[in-house]
């Protein structure tokens, strides 16, 4: 029988543990993956015992304050704190979602807090996207036109053209859906991946675009849309509460209609 092991380097270590102030009466704990590849080391898991009554309630609130008062090398992307940027998306407690949406009290037990799975880390809860953001430029997400524009205003849609993009705008492409398929998981570099697909739609489905059918040529592939299975993990994950899978259904329609 054949046996299989992770590589060395793969193997998560037992890390450090940072208690609680003296005289804390609530606290939360919270078990942080830390990689730093420069150091040659495998990752570990560190443990921060948290004083609730002295952080806010979300998540990233008690990882600012690990930062700011325990361990200033713990190194994650933030900015908006209000759900709009995507920069914090991690794995937490098994579900990718966005720390600073997430309230600590949802979760139960320890707090667990992973890097976005099966992309490269580049330090701590910080993950490499040079792939997502290059399969993003490659379905060309801007208006692309070949008319002109009108000389004295924009260019205009009616309210229902305008709503078909309700669902799709909304993306913050903070990729929690892509990196909980597994279909991405395992064709990365050639399958785009729900969030990558769900902008692409947004751009086909638009009535001011005027390049839908090299679009469509674009995505006719066997890997770049062909590998969704619909197993809707991507909506499922998705903190904005969309719909990655239904835009991809919704493209496959696109496809064999123009074959009619």
């Amino acid at each position: 029988m054949a046996e299989f092991t992770l590589p060395k380097n793969s193997k998560i270590r037992k890390g450090k543990a940072h208690p609680a102030p003296a005289g804390a009466k609530r606290t939360r704990r919270f078990k942080v993956y830390r990689y730093d590849p420069e150091a040659g080391e495998n990752p570990r898991y560190d443990l921060f015992d948290v004083d609730l009554d002295s952080c806010g309630p979300m998540v990233l609130d008690a990882l600012i304050k690990i930062k700011n008062e325990v361990d200033t090398t713990l190194t994650f992307r933030r900015s908006c704190r209000e759900g709009i940027c995507g920069s914090c998306a991690m794995n937490i407690d098994g579900t990718n979602t966005l720390a600073c949406l997430k309230p600590i009290d949802e979760v139960k037990g320890e707090v667990k807090i992973h890097p976005l799975p099966h992309l490269p880390v580049i330090k701590d809860l910080v993950p490499d996207c040079t792939v997502p953001y290059a399969q993003l430029n490659a379905v060309t997400p801007w208006l692309q036109t070949e008319s002109p524009p009108p000389p004295d205003r924009e260019r205009l849609q009616s309210k229902a053209e305008r709503e078909k993009l309700d669902g799709l705008w909304e993306c913050i492409l903070c990729f929690c859906c892509s990196t909980s398929c597994p279909s991405y998981w395992w064709n990365s570099d050639r399958y785009l991946g729900p969030a990558v697909l769900l902008q692409a739609y947004r751009w086909l489905i638009d009535s001011r675009d005027e390049s839908q059918g090299e679009r469509l040529d674009n995505l006719e592939d066997p890997f770049r849309l062909y590998r969704c299975h619909t197993i809707m993990n991507c909506a499922q994950t998705c903190p904005k509460g969309l719909n990655p899978a239904k835009a991809i259904v919704h493209i496959k329609e696109m496809m064999v209609e123009r074959r009619l």
